[in-house]
């Protein structure tokens, strides 16, 4: 007895294309990543290492007016000022969560322009590094920058 043939499938009925699901997601990634990094760079590092944001037309920290100490963001926009302009150290100084995450965004937008390119599901690394163990770690660096930064303000 013959096989009946496998019936085909239409391709509306087999869901989205994969590479092209991936790819609109890169593109969105890669538009908000260049974004951040095209505004940090049209940004003058403010040399107290915090207060850049001002030039953003955004008010002064409340925190430091409030409390006497710069809030948990105080000197993030100086730290991705200061990297897109490659001071690194500068950058460090000003904020080191800041650093980290304008390091991240750099390399977030390279993978992004990469799975644009290729299709490639390289991306979805990207969410099996996320794990709770991961953002706890990340927050205690978080708190740590914040106690660097408080430190900071202090001694000055």
């Amino acid at each position: 007895m013959a096989e009946s043939p496998t019936p085909s499938i239409p391709v509306s009925a087999r869901g989205p294309d994969l590479r092209l699901v991936r790819r609109g997601l890169a593109l969105a990634g890669l538009a908000a990543c260049l974004t951040l990094l095209l505004v940090a760079d049209r940004l003058s590092p403010d040399a107290s290492g915090m207060g850049t944001h001002r030039q953003l037309g955004l008010p002064a920290c409340g925190w430091v007016a409030g409390f006497g100490i710069p809030c948990a963001t105080c000197g993030m926009t100086t730290a991705f000022a200061a990297a897109a302009d490659g001071d690194l150290v500068a950058s460090f100084r000003a904020q080191p969560f800041g650093a980290m995450l304008a390091l991240a965004t750099g390399v977030a937008a390279v993978v992004s322009a990469f799975v644009l390119l290729t299709g490639s599901a390289v991306g979805g690394l990207v969410f099996r590094i996320l794990t709770p163990r991961t953002a706890a770690v990340l927050g205690v660096l978080a708190v740590l920058a914040w106690v660097y930064k408080i430190a900071v303000v202090r001694m000055t």
